[in-house]
């Protein structure tokens, strides 16, 4: 017995060294700006090409019942950085009250690049960040990046062709858009700032964290020439209007599918670089977007940009908070599946800390999803929650199916079942009492006050509601 005892000591021994010598899995998390749900091949869309991102989801696996964070840009990003949701996160629309332009993540605030880089990662972000303006404590250089390029103001992100942009704590010029050229789109930039970085990582062997927030298809409609000529003259278009404005174009739509197909270009860049550095084994790849899909010129209703859902960006039905989500790491997650899973951008750091063997930060609402990642999982513990306080203050929740909205503080709490209804068009509310009478209880317990976004509870109400039409 002694030997056998013995072999199995020094089998177990090995084992342990083994494991203790796995390198830490890279991990890149590419963040679309204003992307639908449906606007990807993987995801439904059958008139805008997306043959990278076609590729992603061949090799890993889509995440149909994802959602980003908010219904809006600032939020989904706070909730991202943060690991907390709309109740708990330090910023929750995107501009706070009167006088309070921009409110910036604060010192405190620990995230998941502080997270991170304690447990050795190199950090960068290149692209849309919106927590921090220039030299206060909100900026990406004092919340955990290393490296940083990009812009810090959401309202200056939608301009493709900027003369300025930040470098770290530095605003450096673009000489190809200096008086009126427009030989640099930003957007194409932010690729050549990652590809640098896992670059300079790979020689160091260090394992690293990418978070590439892109900036289209955002608002503005805009992409240069070339994409654009990809889908001239390919669909019927709406006439200009003639009354000006910034996406009364003679082409929306073909500029609309041109910007999809380039952001799909610059994912495929991604790529490339990790297959030619050996680096796609141990690279967690997670692709998504920041919001549903803006009602825009009539644009979401022509390329199903919704999908089955309804609603909007801004809103807290399914269309405005529902996004895709693409995640691939070779060998450890399903290739070619889909999970209907529900998970959400605040479970991100919870399973990055988890990768990197490093501890998160106490008392945040997300969880580690790697086992449902790895299609070990399909129910969900516990609830997802929404607010909106940008215009009128709406509330969501989500508990296994079941979704409660109240879409303002005076309206009763409608729900839905998202299994047999993901329109939300049949509201379930008179027959389900108790999920209401629990939904209103979240609505009151799931939440912290906030200073920038403060809310009259008083005027709430937890009765159930008429029957609701999309």
């Amino acid at each position: 017995m002694r030997p056998i005892c013995s072999l199995l000591a020094g089998l177990l021994g090995l084992a342990s060294l083994a494991s203790a010598a796995a390198p830490k899995p890279n991990l890149i998390y590419i963040m679309a700006d204003d992307l639908g749900y449906g606007d990807i091949g993987p995801f439904g869309q059958k008139k805008i090409r997306t043959p990278h991102l076609d590729r992603l989801a061949a090799e890993g696996t889509c995440f149909d019942q994802f959602y980003p964070g908010a219904s809006v840009c600032s939020p989904t990003r706070s909730v991202l950085m943060t690991g907390q949701h709309t109740g708990h996160t330090r910023i929750r629309g995107n501009h706070g009250k009167a006088g309070v332009a921009r409110v910036p993540l604060k010192d405190s605030d620990i995230t998941v690049a502080e997270v991170l880089k304690s447990a050795g990662y190199a950090t960068a972000l290149a692209g849309k960040w919106g927590l921090g303006e220039p030299g206060n404590e909100g900026i990406p250089n004092r919340q955990g990046f290393d490296h940083w390029f990009g812009y810090l103001n959401n309202d200056l992100a939608e301009f493709y062709y900027p003369e300025k942009i930040w470098k770290n704590e530095t605003e450096i010029t673009l000489p190809g858009n200096l008086h009126g050229q427009r030989t640099q789109y930003s957007n194409d930039l932010m690729t050549d700032e990652a590809l640098a970085f896992i670059d300079r990582t790979r020689a160091r062997a260090q394992p690293f964290f990418l978070y590439l927030a892109y900036t289209i298809p955002h608002s503005l409609l805009e992409v240069p020439a070339d994409s654009l000529a990809d889908y001239a003259g390919k669909f019927p278009e709406p006439p200009p209007t003639g009354k000006g404005g910034k996406n009364d174009l003679a082409q929306p739509r073909a500029t609309f599918a041109g910007m999809v197909t380039r952001l799909d270009r610059e994912v495929g860049r991604v790529l490339e670089k990790l297959g030619a550095l050996g680096l796609e084994e141990n690279t967690v790849v997670f692709f998504c977007s920041d919001n549903g899909a803006p009602e825009r010129s009539g644009l979401a209703q022509f390329f199903g940009s919704t999908g089955p859902f309804r609603g909007f960006k801004g809103s807290l039905w399914e269309g405005g908070i529902h996004a895709p989500m693409i995640v691939r790491w070779p060998g450890k997650i399903p290739a070619g599946q889909r999970s209907a899973y529900p998970w959400a951008g605040w479970d991100f750091l919870p399973t990055a800390a988890a990768l990197a063997g490093a501890t998160p930060p106490a008392g945040i609402d997300g969880i580690d999803v790697m086992p449902a990642l790895r299609g070990e999982r399909t129910t969900r513990p516990g609830y997802l929650y929404w607010e909106n306080i940008q215009t009128v203050f709406a509330q969501a929740v989500r508990v296994g199916d079941l979704k409660a909205v109240r879409p303002d503080p005076a309206a009763p709490i409608q729900v839905y079942d998202l299994r047999a209804d993901p329109g939300e068009s049949r509201d379930l509310a008179s027959a389900r009492p108790d999920f209401v009478a629990r939904a209103a209880g979240l609505f009151r317990t799931a939440r912290t006050e906030s200073e920038h976004w403060p809310v009259d509870r008083a005027a709430t109400s937890t009765k159930p509601g008429k029957k609701s039409q999309p």
